[in-house]
């Protein structure tokens, strides 16, 4: 493992990896050390890695097996590999375009999401990250012991529910997905679990899939959600990573929020995506 060098792309996550040739399986101990640069660096970044649907299928695997992907329809005859696209004459609603954490929703959310490029606009598509280690640590002493004892409501209603927003942005969508009110389903998770891997505390709520805390109200409960939301996504908690085709990332959502951007109209953008099943948030 000696040729794998790291370099950090921002101070608060972020790392290029070299070294790797994902064209082949990798060895045990390759796949032990990108496996803890994601942890440790939360999203890692491969450039020049020729994509094929194979190499996407069995690194997957060898991270740990393809999480459960609900709504989202996969390739055909390639379960758990989702074509994320956007034609260049399409409009609507940006795939992604809000900050969240994969399928926090799920009782055991993906460990780790993959994210391969295929065909990148010229400019815009960039894609952000938030680490939410970094954030829960710099709130005030007071909030860290109040969050640490709370319980969050998760649900994928407002996203994918019969009459949610992509329901709502269908038309003209180049992307499969089948909206349903089986989104309407919640999922208790703590606020503040403890990273399985790292042992650090992170935390772990988002705009896009938490409604409430549980037992509060949701009037009760927006106040300190909007506070925390604006909080875990500061500018110095952040990167931005700008794709080139060819392009590998793996992020761990565990430990981070993401946001697609939505500047790049009239340029077509195609990536291919998977996620690694993980367990059960705890405390």
């Amino acid at each position: 493992m000696s040729a794998l060098t790291i370099d950090r792309i921002a101070g608060a996550l972020g790392a290029e990896l070299h070294g790797l040739d994902l064209t082949r399986e990798l060895t045990t101990g390759e796949v032990d050390a990108l496996y803890a640069a994601v942890v440790q660096h939360k999203v890692v970044f491969l450039r020049d890695q020729p994509y094929d649907i194979a190499h996407l299928e069995r690194l997957t695997v060898q991270l740990g097996g393809h999480g459960h992907t609900p709504f989202l329809e996969s390739i055909p005859e390639h379960p758990g590999v989702v074509k994320v696209v956007r034609e260049a004459d399409e409009g609507g609603f940006n795939f992604g375009g809000k900050w969240h954490s994969d399928w926090s929703f799920q009782p055991a959310p993906p460990a780790l999401t993959l994210l391969w490029s295929v065909e990148v606009p010229p400019t815009g598509g960039d894609t952000m990250w938030s680490n939410q280690e970094l954030a829960f640590d710099t709130l005030s002493d007071g909030l860290r012991t109040t969050l640490a004892e709370l319980d969050v409501v998760h649900s994928a209603g407002w996203a994918y529910s019969a009459d949610g927003i992509l329901a709502r942005t269908a038309k003209g969508r180049s992307m499969r997905i089948n909206t349903s009110d089986d989104a309407l389903a919640e999922q208790v998770h703590p606020c503040v679990p403890t990273h399985p891997d790292s042992g650090r505390q992170t935390l772990f709520v988002n705009p896009t899939y938490s409604v409430r805390f549980a037992g509060w109200s949701q009037a009760d409960s927006a106040p300190l959600l909007q506070h925390l939301y604006e909080h875990s996504t500061r500018d110095a908690f952040t990167c931005r990573f700008r794709w080139t085709a060819n392009t590998l990332a793996i992020w761990d959502n565990r430990s981070t929020q993401h946001n697609a951007l939505d500047d790049y109209r009239g340029h077509r953008r195609e990536l291919h995506r998977t996620t690694v099943s993980g367990l059960p948030p705890t405390r």
